[in-house]
């Protein structure tokens, strides 16, 4: 029974035992009275009833704003005490009970912070001594994460079910960008912890290749599996399987798991059929302009005394045609230079830090001077560094050893897909005949030496070098002819913001994880969770307003993945209120040229599928997501926790549930919100800090908690 109704139901008992004698006493003396005196008495009662009923109704009143302040100020005080208390044994120990009340309630609030603040002291000085206990163990686990955080390859581990328990940065970034495409959003990631790899590649390829490790296990073989697998978009994996063995979840065979390193090879396949066309095309191209040479060349020959105009016509056929066959050489040469097949395995590097570690090399080991012009700063080529750089050294020895130049300069420019290196000095010119030599001599400056030569370093890249004058500048020059480099993924700075620290791709304690369904009765804990949240373009979802952002977070065994996001805003076609603007701080020039709510709807849906949905005042949330239903074609049909309700749930008796006000009860502390992804962000945290609450009231699964949830007064809350 509520505290309320034992109060009231107290008051009416002591009421009752107060004038329950009295009444008695009257009744026996009524009883011993005449009919005279009977007929007296009631006419005397009668004349005096108006003033009566208005005494008793005053008196009543008087009564019910004693008994009510009583209440508030003992009863109700107590109650939103021991919450506090409650508070402060567990989500948040820095709060403290507010010293109100009457004197008796505020030498307790005083006792209860006065006690907090020694068991501060002592948990401080616990926590002291278990920080230090685990920071080996903890260094440790940083040193893993960094690692796999920070490997060129992508990695992904999974437990035998298929489901993620580690990936690291790289595997994040590749899947992010296979995801992408013209009608693309920035959510809906391929890949995250506790989902399941089958999202990702065809589980039958990915069991025949755990059939194939388990038989070579069982053979005393090397366990290894290769398989080639082609995702939704078209594009080409690699993909190679090795054994997680000897683990808590192990099976018979001692197989607990799998490390899969993933590559995509779609570019290289594409470039494989880009030069066999390549090759056709010069090939079959080139047999027409060939036979018109030859027969050009035939007549030539077999008729020397030929008339001069007819002999001007056939040189100019063959001028013609090698005319052509040369710039459809040169354009060949522009157009697929990504595409030649290189000699030596070459890496993606910025040209400018290139220049900078050749200029680095020159000035410390020649002690020459050297400067830089026209630089393209984005400009990104395939190079092998060091004997890039070595041979940019070789050259600024020789032209030292023999012209003695006041200072080297480079240049960086770009031409279609080639990069142009330019390594310039003022002085007298070089004969073709010394540059000939420099090119094919095994390289040498100061007191370094390598095998290779200069042409053997421009062969490795596919490239070509020259050597050309500025007349006009009186300079000349060598030029690097150098392919571009296309990374295939960059980082956004928003990622690099949110993922700073220790990353948060990895839980081993997920091996033994399932999460094929949400199961309403399973622990709180155990479930996966999509805490969302969005921004409209008004408070009225059933009068036309629309959604304009929808973010996003997932929480997995317990822990809040803040790299794991969604984050979209949406075109709500049609214009904006200004009092909405001055809230969330999105404007229609965000919003211009954004996907509308048909795509980026369905991508949501996927984002979070499979797991239980978490917002605040999600009725409010919901009601916008379920009047896009028949447009999008997408239902959001799994359960849905508010943790207003949760709030209203675990701290009944206290006056607001308000997020602002749930943070700064919990301890919560932000630096900005009105943004939906931050909004989510703070919402998962209040979430975590509410399950070990709900416990407490034996609220422990999710059946439990929409239970309680639908009891609390704010559930009759529609929009």
């Amino acid at each position: 029974m509520k505290a309320r109704y034992r109060f009231v139901l107290a008051m009416i008992v002591l009421g009752l035992l107060m004038t329950g004698p009295f009444m008695v006493t009257l009744l026996l003396v009524w009883l011993t009275m005449s009919e005279t005196e009977h007929a007296e008495m009631i006419h005397l009662l009668l004349s005096h009833l108006p003033l009566g009923v208005i005494m008793t109704m005053f008196g009543f009143a008087i009564g019910v704003l004693v008994l009510s302040k009583l209440f508030n100020q003992y009863v109700s005080g107590l109650m939103r005490m021991s919450e506090t208390l409650r508070l402060m044994l567990g989500a948040n120990r820095n709060f403290r009970v507010q010293v109100e009340g009457p004197p008796e309630v505020q030498h307790l609030a005083s006792a209860a912070n006065d006690l907090a603040q020694q068991r501060d002291a002592l948990l401080d000085d616990v926590s002291t001594q278990i920080a230090a206990a685990k920071a080996s163990v903890e260094e440790e686990k940083n040193r893993l994460a960094a690692l796999m955080s920070e490997l060129a390859q992508a990695v992904v581990v999974c437990n035998l079910d298929g489901r993620i328990l580690l990936y690291n940065n790289r595997a994040r970034l590749q899947f992010k960008a296979l995801a992408q495409g013209p009608t693309s959003v920035s959510g809906g990631a391929l890949i995250g912890l506790g989902r399941s790899i089958f999202s990702i590649l065809e589980r039958n390829q990915v069991q025949h290749a755990e059939d194939v490790i388990r038989q070579r296990l069982a053979n005393g073989k090397a366990a290894i599996s290769n398989f080639i697998t082609t995702l939704r978009g078209g594009q080409l994996l690699r993909v190679q399987m090795v054994p997680v063995l000897a683990g808590t979840a192990a099976r018979g065979d001692g197989l607990s798991g799998y490390v899969l390193t993933i590559e995509n090879i779609t570019r290289n396949v594409e470039d494989e059929a880009r030069r066999d066309q390549v090759l056709n095309s010069l090939t079959e191209g080139s047999r027409a302009a060939l036979g018109n040479i030859r027969a050009a060349v035939t007549n030539l020959i077999d008729y020397p005394d030929m008339e001069p105009g007819l002999r001007e016509r056939f040189v100019g056929i063959v001028g013609d045609e090698v005319s052509r066959m040369s710039e459809r050489l040169d354009l060949t040469m522009i157009e697929f230079a990504d595409s030649i097949k290189m000699r030596w395995p070459l890496e993606d590097i910025l040209g400018v830090e290139l220049i900078t570690a050749a200029q680095r090399r020159i000035e410390d080991k020649l002690g020459l001077p050297t400067k830089t012009e026209e630089l393209d700063d984005g400009l990104w080529v395939k190079a092998e560094s060091f004997s890039l750089v070595f041979a940019l050294l070789f050259l600024a020895s020789r032209l030292q050893e023999h012209y003695s130049p006041r200072e080297l300069r480079f240049r960086l420019t770009r031409a279609a897909k080639l990069a142009y290196l330019d390594l310039i000095w003022a002085g007298p010119a070089i004969s073709g005949e010394t540059f000939y030599t420099w090119e094919l001599e095994a390289m040498q400056a100061a007191d370094e030496k390598s095998p290779l030569s200069l042409r053997d370093v421009v062969e490795r890249h596919g490239g070509e070098i020259w050597y050309q004058r500025e007349k006009a500048a009186h300079r000349a020059f060598f030029r690097f002819v150098l392919p571009v480099a296309t990374p295939e993924i960059e980082q956004d700075q928003e990622e690099n913001r949110r993922g700073a620290g220790r990353p948060e791709y990895y839980d081993f304690d997920l091996f033994s994880y399932e999460a094929d369904s949400v199961d309403l009765d399973r622990k709180l804990s155990e479930l996966t969770y999509t805490v969302f949240d969005t921004e409209t373009t008004g408070l009225q979802p059933s009068a036309g307003d629309e959604i304009i952002q929808i973010g996003a977070a997932r929480i997995v065994n317990n822990r809040l993945l803040r790299q794991e996001i969604f984050d979209q805003l949406v075109d709500p076609e049609r214009p904006l209120k200004p009092e909405s603007i001055q809230i969330h701080g999105i404007t229609e020039d965000m919003l211009r040229g954004k996907p509308k709510i048909d795509v980026v709807l369905p991508a949501f849906h996927e984002f979070c599928a499979d797991t239980v949905l978490i917002a605040h005042n999600a009725a409010f949330d919901m009601r916008f997501l379920q009047l896009k239903e028949a447009r999008t074609g997408v239902r959001f049909t799994q359960p849905v926790l508010d943790t207003l309700l949760l709030s209203a749930v675990v701290h009944p008796h206290q006056e607001s549930h308000k997020l602002d006000d749930i943070l700064d009860r919990l301890g919560i502390y932000i630096d900005s919100r009105h943004n939906a992804l931050d909004d989510a962000l703070v919402t998962a945290e209040v979430f975590l800090k509410l399950v070990p609450l709900l416990a407490e009231k034996e609220i422990i699964t999710v059946r439990q908690a929409l239970e309680a949830s639908s009891k609390t007064y704010f559930a009759r809350v529609k929009y």
